[in-house]
């Protein structure tokens, strides 16, 4: 089928929820992509940040395979050997405790928020449920998540939405502590704001955040829907601030393509959520943690992810050395970058790029979004740094 006739079929029977963009994509190769009508891209989305190993992956495509022929799902009354290996090595490689296995980056924040809330009613009572999280962040989109989010503009037309957040200033550790009060049970964060802007929190004002949390008997969670699965260049970005979070939540890269999220608890709290607290049907099914192992086999390797980091610094070296005035500072971590630019011009810009064949996204107000596939090759990127080079440089 041609665009215009998926066009017009998807304008018939799918619900007009996302702005998307003039595309319809087909098939894919590494950190490439062609549409419906041969037209070929450089994907520097990666499906926001869930391809994380690029397209037609023989590792993961291979594990799902055999996987799906021995079992795809069971009932989570049963055990079964990959869920179980997924939780060792996400254990193992950061010091975490337990893990419990959801489908989303929503329902995993959903599941850490439960977690808090239990944790501190089963040692204070009722009366101490509510948590701070920080102003421009990004939880999810279900009615409690949403207004997990600071950001006003998301708390429209669903109420009543999900009471008991407040809500702080980022990199400001007085307006943290002046939302924290006797009713506080918890601060949630996203070490780098991703739909906020791409902007990382500043080291001292993490830090400061957990002495808060450790003086106060708060949990430390930490979102890394966006910033996990060695995006910023270490298996999640906690590893590089140095903390120790009581939960992280995870999603996106960790299945590489299929749709998977975990909660990941410290010792302090791993047993909060025992039997009949908490579930999900598809948590943990056997064919996606199948895909999450042959993932995690990868993004785990030291050279793979310091290769990460080099590629990071290598797009932002050479998007800064272009030296446009349109470019006005380039930041983030690893391969998860925001190039700022003046938000006016952000539209005409991203479209101009898209149009010569790369793709990209974006993010805040002024941001256009750098998420490629963390095995995205040299060449592959400068073919990419040529085509922004040439939109940015007019």
């Amino acid at each position: 089928m041609t665009y215009h006739e998926l066009k017009e079929q998807e304008n018939q029977y799918v619900m007009n929820t996302y702005g998307r963009f003039d595309i319809a994509l087909d098939h894919g190769s590494g950190a490439q992509l062609w549409d419906v009508e041969g037209k070929r891209y450089i994907d520097l989305t990666s499906g926001i940040g869930v391809c994380c190993l690029g397209y037609n992956n023989e590792k993961i495509i291979d594990a799902i395979t055999e996987q799906a022929h021995k079992l795809m799902h069971v009932s989570n009354l049963f055990t079964t050997e990959p869920m179980v290996q997924t939780a060792k090595t996400l254990c193992t490689q950061t010091g975490m405790s337990k893990v419990f296995f959801s489908n989303s980056g929503a329902e995993s924040n959903e599941g850490m928020i439960k977690l808090a809330r239990k944790y501190s009613y089963d040692k204070y009572g009722e009366g101490r449920a509510e948590i701070v999280t920080l102003y421009n962040s990004f939880h999810g989109r279900t009615v409690t998540t949403l207004k997990a989010t600071g950001q006003e503009k998301f708390h429209q037309y669903f109420f009543p939405f999900t009471e008991g957040f407040a809500y702080a200033s980022a990199n400001d550790i007085e307006s943290v502590k002046a939302a924290v009060n006797d009713h506080t049970c918890a601060i949630m964060m996203e070490l780098i704001q991703g739909e906020g802007g791409v902007l990382p929190l500043d080291s001292d004002f993490v830090h400061q955040v957990e002495a808060l949390c450790r003086e106060n008997d708060l949990l430390l969670l930490v979102d890394e829907v966006q910033t996990g699965i060695g995006r910023t260049g270490s298996l999640f970005c906690f590893q590089q601030y140095g903390i120790k979070p009581d939960v992280v939540s995870m999603a996106k890269g960790l299945g590489g393509g299929v749709p998977v999220g975990a909660v990941m608890a410290a010792d302090t709290c791993d047993t909060v959520l025992g039997p009949g607290t908490h579930a999900t049907t598809f948590g943990g099914t056997p064919m996606i943690c199948a895909a999450a192992n042959a993932v995690l086999s990868e993004v785990t390797k030291p050279e793979f992810l310091k290769s990460v980091t080099e590629k990071g610094e290598y797009l932002k070296a050479k998007i800064l050395g272009f030296g446009s005035d349109k470019v006005k500072d380039v930041r983030g971590m690893g391969l998860m970058l925001g190039i700022v630019v003046d938000a006016d011009e952000r539209a005409a810009l991203v479209k101009e790029i898209m149009d010569a064949g790369v793709l990209v996204l974006t993010a805040g107000t002024n941001a256009i979004r750098l998420l490629p596939p963390l095995s995205i090759s040299y060449e592959e990127m400068d073919e990419a740094l040529a085509v922004m080079q040439k939109v940015f440089c007019k």
